[in-house]
Formats: C-alpha cells, structure tokens, sequence
C-alpha cells in the first residue's frame, strides 16, 4: 500500500510538472489518471462476465441465452429461419448478426436444444453452416422440457430498457456439462469438456441419493481417450484423446473415428505433413467421409500396420492431448470448480427449481380450489339474490359477502375483495345450469392434485430422482457413450519413428552423422534417434543424430542406443594405463546424460581398449589372449571365457585378465546368450505386450520363439512377440506357440449348413490362414489348444420326440490330425442346440533337454550375480559356444 501511495504521489507531481510546462507553450492536457486501472478492469469484467465464461444456474453464455430465449419468443411449433432468429435475438443482444449466427450454429451442432433442418455443417469434416437465409431451426422437445418455465424466471431489462430478458433461463438439467464450454477472456480462459448426457442424469441420481459418483468426457466424434489425468476438469489435467484406427488388410489402414478438437481435414494434413518429414511412411491417403468417418491409409509395402498405427498416433494429430480449465461464473463473479462440484452444485439449483415449480403449482391449484369452493357457495346458496334490492356496488360487495360468512369455514383463506367481483362477473348462463355434483367432482379433483403436490414437497429428492429418470427415458435414445475410455500405453517416438535416413561414421578422425557420405555406413536411423559411441581410449558418449559430430578418435563402435536396454551386453577387455595389468568387464548401458562422455576405464593416461564386442542378445564369445615374450613367461597364449564373467555396470572396474603385456586378442569360439529368455506379458487394458509384468504371463521367448494368434472369424497365424504390435479386440486364443501342439475346431460350414471337427497343425509360420472357409454364413464355434481337449454336445428338442442325452466328445478320438485347409469330419446329423467345450484329459508334454553347461542369467537381474574368478595365463577354454549377430573389433597391441 505505501508503494502504490508513494506511486500515484509521484504520478501527480509528473502530471503537475508536465501541466505547468504545457501551460508555458499554451498546450491543454488531458489527466489520464487511473484510466488504465478503471477501464481495463471494467473492460475485463465484462468480457468475462458477459461474453467468454458461462454461468452455473443455466450453463448458457449471455448471447447463447438471448438465442434461446429469442427461439422460445417465436416458437410456435414450426421451423424458423435462423436469419429471423438472429434478427430477433438483435433485440436482446448488443452485438451484431455474425456473433449470433456463429453461437447459434455452435449450439445447433450439439444436437441437444435446436432442432436443425439444412446444412448446418459438420463437425467431422470442418465444413461451416450454409448462410443463415438457407436454415431453420426450432427448439427441441428436450429444450422446451427443460429449460424454460416464465413462471419461476427472474427478468431484468434488455440493453437499451425496451425488452426484458431472462437473468438465467431455469434449466433443470447440468446443461453445462452437456454441452461443454469454450471461451477466452481478458486473464482467463474456460475449457470444459463435454460429458455423456445419460452418465450425467445417472451422477446426478447418485448425488441425490448420496453416492459418490465420476465423470468423465465424452465427444460427439467418438475415438478413444485416457482419463487418467483428468484431474475433475479443473486446471492442471489432461485428456489424451486417439482416433480409433485399426488394420483393414496387410496394406491398408482405416480411421472410423476421430479425437476431439479435430476433424478429418486437419487430421489428414498433419499425416501428410508428418510422412513429408520422413517421420512416417505412406503410400497414399483417400477421405470417404460423409456422415461417418472413413479414411483409407495405404500402406507402402513392407510397411509394419502396426507400427505405422504407434507412429500415427506420436507423430500426427491422431492423438491430441486435451487441457480442460473448468472456470465458470457464480453470483457475477468467476470461479474455478471441478466438474463433479459443478455436477452437484448444478443438481442442488435443479432440485431447488422443481421445488419452486411445485410451489408454484400449490399455489395455482389452491386458488383454483378456493374460487371453485366459493363458487359452489355462492350459486348453492343463492347467495346472488342478496344483491337483487342494493343499489350500490359497495351494497352489492357488503351483500355478497355477509351471504358467505356462514359457509366459509372451511376454506383455506380468508375471501378478498378480488374474489367477491370475481363472483359478480358469472354469468347467469352459468348460473342456471350450474352442476353441483360436477362441482364436487372438479373440487375432489383438485385436492387430489393438491395432496399430491404436497406428498411431492415433502418428498423433494424422491420426486427430483423420479424427474430425472423420466429425462433418461424420454431422452436418452440414442446418446450412449461415443467415446471409449481406455488407459494408452506410452509409445516411445524412437521406437516407431521411420529411418528415413542413414547414418556414416569416420573411425579414425572421430566423426558420426548422416552428412558423412563418402565414409563407412553404420545403420538407417532419424533425426530424433541418439547414437551411442565407443573409442579406443575406452570413452562412451550417447549424442543425438546430427549431420556431423565429433566423438573422438579412433571410434570403435556406433549403433543407434536404446533406453532401458538391458539385452544389449558390450563386453571389453581394457589396458590399465601404460605399462598396467589387463581387466576385463561386461557391463550394458540402460540409461545415461546426453553429450556426457563417460571413462569406461579407470582413467589413467595411456589406458586402451584391446578387445571389445557389442552382443544384442547378451552373447558371450571365448577370446585368445597372446602375450608379448617378456622375461620368463611360460604360457605365451591362453582361452578367456565371457561367459564366466558377471554382468555388472559400465562404471564397474572388471576383473584382471593377467599382468604381463598383451600382444593381441582374437576371438575364438562365437557365444550363446547368458540370458534368460524374455518373459512376455499381455495387458489387456491397453492390448500390448510388455516385458513389466502388467496383465497375463504369456510365457518366456527366446529368439525364435513366436506368439499364437487365433481370432473370432476364423483366421489362425504366429508372429514374433514384439512390443509393438497391437491386438484387435476379436482375438479368442493368443499364447505362446509350440509347433508340435495342434489346434483342434468346431465351426458352422455355411454352405453345407452343418457343424464339423478338424484338428491340425499350422505348418507355415509366416502364412494367415483361414480355417473355416470364405462362406459369409460359417463361423467359428469353439477352437481348443490342448492337447485332448473334450466337448459335450446339447441336441435341439424334436417336437414328438424324446429328448436325447448329451454327448461327450473327445476330439483327439473322433478325428485325425490333417491339414489346415481339410474341411474335417462332421460332429453330427442331428439338430445341435448347443457345444460347450469341457477340461480336457490330462496329458504330459514331453520336456525340453537344456543345453548343459551354460549359465543362464535373467535381464532384469544383470547385476548382481555370481562373483566371477580372476583370469591368469593358466586359465583355459572348457566349453563350445555357437552364436550369431555378435560384433567383434579385434586390436594388436
């Protein structure tokens, strides 16, 4: 506070100055004192207040409620052209037509209030509403069900004072959360996302019940989104939201649904902008969209689908990421909630309008009790002819009244003066034909409605959750949830990114990088790929893919590095320093800081790599060691074994291989992997493979191992297990497969309308094959893996007939094994009702021999094993070892 005095003082004193100077050149300023402060801050209020934020009573911004309030002035059942609308809505609204047209086109798209007829557009492409004279639009049943009610609205003047207008129109419904709201204010923005009208009416039940309840978004154009970070809409979360994209044949892709924010024309264009830059690779591209989504991606050929589809989603608009920023208006004033306090907040106002509604009712219904009960008083009673002989009006009133004293006990009201003119105005007509039993029954009638308003009063939650199952009955066809809520697995851009490039490296000057033409290729790689470096002074650098790049002299090895690698097992044998003894060491590199350069020795001069290998699969290879002829060294040459070294981390100093000098190493005997096989899992949830442990043990893969894949239609293939293929939602048996176990199947033959048993064996690994035939009537009825799997057939009932007894069925006994494409044997004549597949016999699977001698170590644990022994000139070779991908630099010294 004293800096802001201390300011203005020094603001006055300036103007003062400049004022007395002016007045000295006989110039007039202008005081602008606080200008900035006053109409900004009044600027801005009001942009929130009456433009850009939405309001929580009815969750409609001004002009969108001046539309419908507009709608509701016109209404008479028939289509109005949006350009009257807009014209009408000018009356209440202080903005000109193109504001009003835009909001009420954006309010039209929803498909909730208005009732379009012509083109207003479509979300899914982008195309904009033809011109406002070419439309017509009316409110919705749903619109004029819940949203207006004059008689519990509170009005205010228009702009200019000649109309009046709703302060909030009475929604009885979170119409906010519906619907969904943007907007940008001057210091504030608004983002909320749109929810599922049924799951709206469900939370608000739960909330009126006092259950916990949660929302989550869901879009008109579908797709698939992640909420795990929606943070309940408030600022902070996010929303990932993916086109559902799946594989039409080997070479085609298809997207039937697209993700919110988006359309198919900006969709399009980041998938071209994306295969221009090489991140993906495709053929071409055709947009068949009308009223669904359909976008063909063809595929180049020898283009992984599933891979390309993990790409589209990294690397294109296929997948956005959405912010929500929940900011809405109460009691004139913005402010942040979540969208469950909204979804309460916004039940709570619904709850009390319904119960302002039944008021209101009450109230009509007990003067309508009233007057009719004085009615039936006055015209029962004669009482009309106690006026016959007054001669004044106040005569006739006195007259009236002292007739209905005696019979007016029980009424719930005392009798005005209004009521009693009100009696005077029947007409004689009526008189004379006056009803009494059709009095009685009118009077009966409505206390009944009254009673039952006011069981209604006395139960207002019952009767609020009874009005909101009716809006779900009446109105919830059709407006199940489009988008499907799923968690994502990460998608790391390296492993999906297309090598669109090549990458070249100079040993001897020390330089990597794609520029590098005229020297040694290395491997395709991209531009967002790193690259990790050894030299023969025992340095490692990983460093991004550029043109060129020095790493250091005299480079041993480069291949493209990958995170969390533990598979990858670089062995080395290293000089310590000059004249020092010899170490060896395994180690894998998983993690490092970019553009560091790490001592893989332990850092003293003249220290140099004299073997070093990079295996893929943790290969370990037998080396020869030769000596130098120094002194009396007997044993000039001797087997060094990898394998019987630990693996350890890269900083690890290793073990000595022997003190006297070393001539030269050269390997021997190429090795077999020290790893364990791979353990595969499957997560369901996000229908991928990971190695974390997330889902169901498929089972532990060594390299030319593969995964069983049979899907509902009939289709049986194997694959390698690789972490990047996706799985479609139609897979019945996925396991690891085993050559020799056969595949045993119950199908409907369409053409011969019967079912039929085979059993076979997939004999061509790389082939998919249909096992049922191309008849559009066959289908898959059961499909068994076991070895002796049994089934119990249920026949139909025959009309006359007993009913005969199940069979049991053991398929490896009724049929032989043959080939994939026989049409088998048939399982019966008789009408089947039903086939149940049963636990199959027991049967032992022979085991498979190990090979002996070899030490099996797992890549999750490759710390932390077995202390390896030292290595002397004595040591020798014991063991054969076969392998292959193993990269060998061999060094003289």
């Amino acid at each position: 506070m004293e800096n802001e005095n201390h300011n203005d003082h020094q603001d006055e004193q300036f103007e003062q100055n400049e004022e007395l100077n002016n007045t000295e050149n006989n110039e007039v300023l202008t005081k602008v004192t606080g200008m900035y402060k006053d109409w900004f801050l009044d600027y801005a209020s009001y942009v929130i207040l009456e433009r850009a934020v939405p309001a929580l009573e009815d969750g409609f911004k001004p002009v969108q409620r001046r539309i419908m309030h507009s709608m509701k002035d016109l209404d008479d059942g028939r289509y109005n052209k949006v350009a009257n609308i807009v014209g009408h809505t000018m009356q209440y609204h202080p903005h000109g037509d193109a504001s009003i047209g835009d909001a009420m086109v954006q309010v039209g798209q929803k498909d909730l209030l208005i009732d379009t007829q012509g083109n207003w557009g479509n979300i899914l492409t982008g195309d904009g509403a033809a011109a406002a004279r070419y439309i017509e639009a009316r409110l919705s049943k749903f619109a004029l069900d819940v949203v207006y009610n004059p008689k519990i609205t509170e009005w205010q003047l228009s702009y200019d004072g000649r109309k009046k207008e709703p302060v909030n129109l009475p929604v009885m419904f979170p119409l906010l959360l519906a619907q969904g709201a943007e907007g940008i204010a001057v210091g504030l923005s608004t983002r909320i996302l749109p929810h599922n009208f049924i799951e709206l009416i469900d939370a608000s039940i739960k909330h009126l019940q006092g259950k916990k309840f949660k929302l989550f978004p869901d879009f008109a154009t579908g797709g698939i989104a992640d909420v795990t970070n929606y943070n309940d809409g408030m600022r902070g979360g996010r929303v990932r939201v993916r086109a559902k994209i799946s594989q039409l044949d080997k070479h085609t892709l298809v997207i039937k649904e697209i993700p919110f924010s988006t359309n198919t024309s900006t969709l399009i264009d980041s998938i071209l902008k994306a295969n221009d830059k090489g991140k993906i690779k495709i053929k071409k591209i055709e947009d068949n969209t009308s009223s669904e989504v359909e976008i063909l991606i063809h595929l180049p050929p020898g283009m992984s689908p599933d891979k390309t589809i993990d790409a589209l989603y990294a690397f294109t608009n296929c997948e956005v990421s959405i912010s929500p920023l929940s900011c809405i208006i109460i009691e004139n004033k913005p402010a942040f909630l979540g969208v469950s306090e909204i979804l309460r907040r916004s039940t709570d106002h619904t709850l009390s309008l319904l119960k302002q509604d039944l008021e209101v009712k009450l109230d009509e219904f007990q003067e309508q009790w009233h007057f009719a009960s004085l009615e039936r008083i006055f015209i029962e009673k004669r009482i009309y002819r106690d006026i016959e002989e007054e001669e004044t009006w106040e005569g006739v009133i006195r007259a009236i009244d002292e007739g209905l004293k005696p019979h007016i006990a029980h009424l719930k009201r005392a009798v005005t003066e209004e009521d009693i003119v009100r009696l005077t105005e029947i007409r004689i007509k009526r008189i004379s034909k006056f009803d009494l039993e059709k009095a009685q029954q009118k009077i009966e009638a409505l206390e009944g409605e009254i009673a039952q308003i006011k069981h209604h009063l006395d139960h207002l939650v019952d009767y609020a959750i009874a009005y909101f199952n009716r809006l779900k009955k009446d109105y919830g066809a059709g407006k199940e949830r489009k988008t499907e809520l799923r968690l994502f697995d990460d998608i790391e851009a390296t492993k999906v990114v297309i090598r669109n490039t090549k990458l070249f490296v100079n040993r001897k000057e020390g330089f990597v990088g794609t520029a590098l033409k005229k020297d040694e290729y290395v491997t395709d790689c991209s531009d967002i790929d790193d690259v990790i470096c050894f030299t023969a002074e025992g340095k490692m650098i990983v460093t991004r893919v550029d043109a060129k790049t020095f790493i250091g002299k005299d480079i041993i090895h480069v291949a493209i590095f990958k995170k969390k690698d533990r598979r990858t097992i670089y062995n080395m044998i290293y000089k310590d320093g000059k004249g020092g003894a010899s170490y060896i060491k395994r180690f894998a590199v998983t993690s490092v800081t970019r553009d560091r350069e790490y001592d893989l020795t332990q850092g003293k001069k003249a220290s140099e790599v004299l073997y070093f290998s990079a295996n893929p699969n943790g290969e370990a290879e037998v080396v020869m060691v030769y000596l130098r002829q120094v002194g009396s060294i007997k044993k000039l040459k001797f087997d060094v074994d990898f394998a019987d070294m630990a693996i350890k981390g890269r900083a690890v100093k290793g073990n000595i291989v022997t003190k006297y000098p070393v001539k030269k190493i050269e390997l021997k005997e190429e090795g077999v992997s020290t790893l364990k096989p791979r353990r595969i899992w499957f997560d369901d949830t996000v229908r991928r493979l990971n190695v974390d442990e997330r889902g169901d043990l498929l089972g532990e893969f060594k390299g030319e191992d593969r995964l069983l894949i049979i899907t509902q239609n009939g289709v049986a293939k194997t694959i390698k297990p690789e972490l990047t293929t996706r799985f479609d939602e139609d897979i019945i048996v996925l396991e690891k497969w085993s050559p020799k176990k056969p595949v045993s199947a119950i199908y409907w033959e369409g053409e011969k309308e019967k079912f039929y048993v085979k059993r076979f064996i997939i004999e061509n690994e790389e082939k998919e094959e249909n096992f049922i035939g191309d008849h559009p009537k066959s289908y898959l009825e059961i499909v068994s893996t076991d070895y002796l799997p049994v089934v119990e057939v249920i026949y139909s009932k025959i009309r006359g007939k007993d009913q005969k007894p199940n069979d049991l069925i053991e398929l490896e006994e009724f049929i032989a094994i043959k080939g994939i494409k026989a049409l088998g044997n048939q399982l019966t004549s008789e009408k089947v009702k039903q086939v149940n597949l049963l636990d199959p016999k027991p049967y032992i699977e022979p085991e498979e021999t190990a090979p002996e001698d070899m030490e099996v170590q797992g890549e999750e644990h490759v710390e932390g094993q077995k202390k390896a022994p030292d290595f002397s000139e004595t040591k020798l070779h014991k063991e054969n070892h076969n392998s292959d991908e193993t990269q060998i630099r061999l060094f003289d010294e």
